[in-house]
């Protein structure tokens, strides 16, 4: 098992950046609040220039979107980055990309098409967050505020309660992602290494037709075998159209992943539903798929 280094913990007073690696920024209000709250805690918070920019679906040009990435990753006084949003763009700018490391890793909090450069940092053996973005940060209800500062700030984070499928315990390292992003990132460098993983997937606005063929996809790679735990967090808006024929999300989830005969635990609070438990990339956790329950073994 693979597990990955931590960045310090933030403090008040730290420099954290916010960029948009991603979709085209549109929830202008929503994104001022969310840098409020962080505000609010006594962070130093500075917004890219262009953050209003976009190019088509995207935030900006591909090398824009890369050289702030770029830029604010090798900021000596940044300690952290903050994605504004998701949408698609992530995976362009990761082409002939290379994380320059050094001694002092720092944040990186997202979730949705951030997947990828979560993930992509993952291969570079550091752990980020799998949590709100800036255009979600201020809907989450006051737990959900709370866990992220707690992670990120190098407090205790609490277990997180769902629906076990039954299947015993499971250790391994925690991979947290969206189930489309991640899909797309299959066969590609970006994909980790995943032995000895516990897979944490949600998703949004996908047919149950859909989620179907992307775990067939996942099952026909091989990579299930490997793995060996799965959380599921929210599948959210994920209904069939009206009058067509077709399996509910559970069923597909239940027909194509609990036959598996590794733990399982859905129904966690993460992803795009109402809450979005933050979750830290490539730490160890225990799946315990009797009780429901995912925790975090150390951190």
């Amino acid at each position: 098992m693979k597990s990955t280094i931590l960045p310090e913990p933030l403090k008040p007073g730290d420099l954290l950046q916010v960029i948009a690696p991603s979709g085209a920024l549109r929830e202008f209000a929503a994104l001022k609040q969310s840098v409020e709250i962080w505000r609010s805690r006594g962070y130093r918070i500075e917004i890219s220039s262009d953050i209003d920019h976009h190019w088509g679906y995207l935030a900006n040009k591909d090398e824009v979107r890369r050289h702030q990435l770029a830029s604010a990753w090798q900021d000596p006084d940044c300690r952290g980055i903050l994605c504004a949003r998701g949408g698609f763009g992530s995976t362009r700018i990761l082409e002939d990309w290379h994380w320059q490391i050094n001694s002092d890793p720092k944040w990186l909090i997202g979730f949705s098409d951030i997947t990828a450069l979560l993930w992509s940092l993952y291969n570079a053996g550091i752990s980020g967050v799998h949590g709100p973005v800036l255009t979600t940060l201020a809907d989450e209800p006051d737990w959900s505020t709370e866990r992220l500062f707690n992670l990120v700030e190098g407090r205790t984070i609490a277990p997180l309660k769902g629906r076990g499928w039954g299947g015993g315990v499971a250790t391994g390292i925690l991979l947290p992602g969206n189930l489309t992003v991640a899909t797309h990132l299959l066969s590609t460098p970006i994909q980790p290494n995943f032995d000895g993983v516990i897979l944490a997937l949600e998703d949004v606005t996908e047919a149950p037709y859909r989620i179907d063929r992307m775990l067939t996809q996942w099952r026909l790679s091989g990579v299930l075998a490997k793995v060996k735990g799965i959380a599921l967090g929210s599948f959210t808006r994920c209904e069939a159209a009206p009058n067509i024929p077709s399996f509910n999300t559970e069923e597909v989830l239940r027909d194509r992943l609990a036959d598996l005969g590794i733990p399982i635990v859905s129904d966690l609070p993460f992803g795009h539903g109402e809450q979005n438990a933050s979750l830290p990339v490539g730490v160890p956790v225990t799946l315990d798929a009797n009780h429901g329950v995912l925790d975090i073994v150390t951190f």
